[in-house]
This record gives structure tokens, sequence and C-alpha cells, in this order.
């Protein structure tokens, strides 16, 4: 396969009902992108759907793992098999829908428009963005959350928690990728953090974000108190003057 600019990453658990038609979207969006979906041996035969798709489009592969081990170190595999089939650009996009293919392009010339933009986000919190089917609670807890991590990680980022993301492939090679242990949702801070102190500008592209219609969502309490502590923990650093995270 040669590699194309863009190779999104797509990691999966149980997502057979979703996988096929977020694979379709992408490349229905950016026919020139590639897509790379990290399997943790979804019992219900997620790999196997994608293994059939690859078979028949040569812009799609398939790495399979051996077991659950979770979103953080998923995109970590992925960034690594990017870096070395020398993709200029590497997308985070989940499997359930709830990021919208035909934003991709957007992202990708916000990264590609200026050399000193090394992530450019899909944000539902920056002006023009939107969430569709969440109820009060959930957009509560999300914007209090990102709201919380903007002041006190003191990075002018309003949603630093999003998962939709085209960053320059440069900037993570730059990346200590061994250290990145974060899970969850604090695996887009932590992410944010490194481009950050790499001195990489961050744009924020609107989006409309909707939740899954189908499959089990994967969130759950511990994502969100990992999260919480982990942010409090970096911001106390940063005040006293330590570096929260190495590049």
């Amino acid at each position: 396969m040669t590699p194309g600019t863009a190779l999104v990453i797509v990691p999966t658990y149980d997502e057979a009902e979703n996988v096929a038609h977020i694979v379709g979207a992408v490349l229905d969006a950016v026919p020139n992108a590639h897509v790379l979906v990290v399997d943790d041996a979804s019992p219900d035969g997620t790999g196997d759907v994608v293994e059939a798709i690859a078979a028949r489009d040569d812009r799609v592969r398939l790495l399979r793992r051996t077991g659950k081990l979770g979103l953080g170190t998923a995109y970590v595999a992925g960034f690594r098999w990017g870096l070395e089939h020398g993709y200029d650009l590497l997308v985070e996009m989940d499997a359930d829908g709830s990021h919208p293919a035909d934003r991709l392009q957007a992202l990708i010339d916000a990264v590609q428009g200026s050399e000193d933009v090394m992530l450019a986000i899909g944000s539902r919190w920056t002006p023009g963005g939107s969430v569709v089917d969440w109820p009060w609670y959930r957009q509560a807890l999300s914007r209090g959350g990102n709201a919380y991590a903007r002041w006190m990680l003191r990075i002018d980022v309003r949603d630093i928690t999003a998962g939709f993301r085209v960053y320059r492939s440069d900037a993570i090679a730059r990346m200590a990728l061994d250290e990145i242990d974060s899970k969850g949702y604090c695996f887009q801070v932590d992410m944010t953090l490194r481009v950050h102190d790499l001195g990489g500008r961050i744009i924020e592209v609107p989006i409309r974000f909707r939740d899954r219609v189908r499959g089990v969502s994967k969130m759950s309490q511990a994502i969100v108190v990992e999260a919480m502590l982990r942010v409090t923990q970096w911001g106390l650093q940063r005040r006293f003057g330590r570096s929260a995270v190495r590049v």
C-alpha cells in the first residue's frame, strides 16, 4: 500500500455494527486517505468485518491486538504504524459515528494550511460547534470538565477532551510514546499538552457531534475519575514550575 497523506486511525472493541459505515464514510469524504483499524480482539467479530473490507480496498488495513488494551495504547500503536509507513498526517477518529466524516477534510486543511499548526481538533465547544442527542447533564459534564482543564492547565483549548483530531506526524515522532500511559479522555488531554509543550499551534475546528446510534458506549466512571485526577496533578505540577509531561 502506497502511503497517502493522511492515515485515519480507528480503535475498535465490539464495533461490528458500526465499523463498515465509518470506514466507508471516511473514504467517501477523503478518497486519498487511508484507514487503519486497531481492533482489541473484539468478540463480536469486528476484526473479521474489517479484514473483509481490506481484502476489497487497499486503502484499508487492520491491526489486530491480543485483548482489550485500551484507547490510549491503541492510538499509540496506530501512531507507530503510521510513522513506520511514512504518512504526513495521523488522524484520531471514533468508530461509533459520533465524529462527522464530512468535517475530516476541514481538519486536514487546518493542519496543512500553516506549517506551525501541529494539531487540529474537531471541537464541540468552540463557536460553531454543537452536540446532538446528549442530555443536559452529559453536556454539563463535558463543558465543566473542559473548563476545569483549561483553567487548571492554563491552555487555551475549549475542547481538550475531544477525540476527533489531526496531528502532523513529525510532531508525533518527537514525542516519547513509550511514556504515554493515559487512558480514555485523559489520553486526549495528555496528547494536547505534549503538542503544546513542543511549541506547536493548536486549532479548533467546529463540528456537530452526534451520540452513537448503535452499540454500547465505553464511557465509565473510572475514565472520568482518571481524567480529573491527572488534570489536577498536571496542573499543580505546572503551576509549581515542573513540566507535567515530557515530549
